[in-house]
């Protein structure tokens, strides 16, 4: 049986049981064999732009005959070799929040009612954020953990065709309370570290920092 690190459980939680699932950068596939041997999913697509990484996948899936019949792996550079009635959620986690941004900007069928976006941005998380709010999601929900030495948030996101009424801040933010749980402290700190180094060296190379102020203290 697969067992997943803190990361990965995070993402697999937010799945929703009985859903057709894409894992975006797989990698080994661990999140969908995981999520198709506890029967939360009927069906996965374990896709990445890399053969070795796929390689890496068809060694788990190959350990048995339902996890190979249930699982597809696929070359796939983000989301293009995804069809839109393929899958219901979608995961992209393990990579930078530019690139979530550039996979779902590539892919606008993902603005559907009916799918709902699961991110996890090792970086960046203020353009993923920025992404879904200026495109009609709803972001739903927001969760931290600690692995080891490293932080790492979640992303929950259905769309909603809403208008966007979020600022800067929250963008940087989002909506992780810093009260809720230890590991939202040290998401919230590590946050604030990075955005204080920013704000100083902008301010050493002489530029303005008002805004980035703001979110600081916002």
């Amino acid at each position: 049986m697969i067992k997943l690190d803190a990361r990965l459980k995070m993402a697999a939680e937010e799945v929703r049981p009985g859903k057709r699932i894409a894992d975006i950068g797989t990698d080994h596939a661990y999140l969908p064999a995981f999520l198709i041997e506890n029967n939360i999913c009927p069906s996965a697509i374990a896709a990445d732009i890399g053969k070795g990484p796929l390689e890496n996948a068809r060694k788990i899936t190959s350990t048995s005959k339902d996890l190979s019949d249930r699982i597809e792996l696929r070359l796939s550079d983000g989301l293009k070799e995804i069809k839109e009635d393929e899958v219901d959620d979608i995961v992209i986690a393990g990579m930078g929040g530019i690139l979530i941004a550039e996979i779902l900007t590539a892919a606008p069928w993902v603005k559907d009612e009916n799918k709902r976006l699961i991110l996890q941005p090792m970086s960046h998380a203020e353009d993923v954020r920025k992404y879904l709010c200026e495109n009609g999601f709803e972001i739903i929900k927001e969760k931290a953990c600690t692995d080891g030495r490293h932080n790492y948030i979640i992303i929950v996101a259905e769309f909603r065709n809403k208008e966007n009424d979020k600022d800067e801040a929250f963008y940087y933010k989002g909506l992780i309370q810093y009260d809720e749980s230890e590991d939202a402290q040290k998401y919230h700190n590590a946050r604030m570290a990075s955005l204080i180094k920013k704000r100083d060296a902008l301010k050493k190379a002489g530029q303005n920092v008002e805004d980035i102020e703001k979110i600081i203290n916002g």
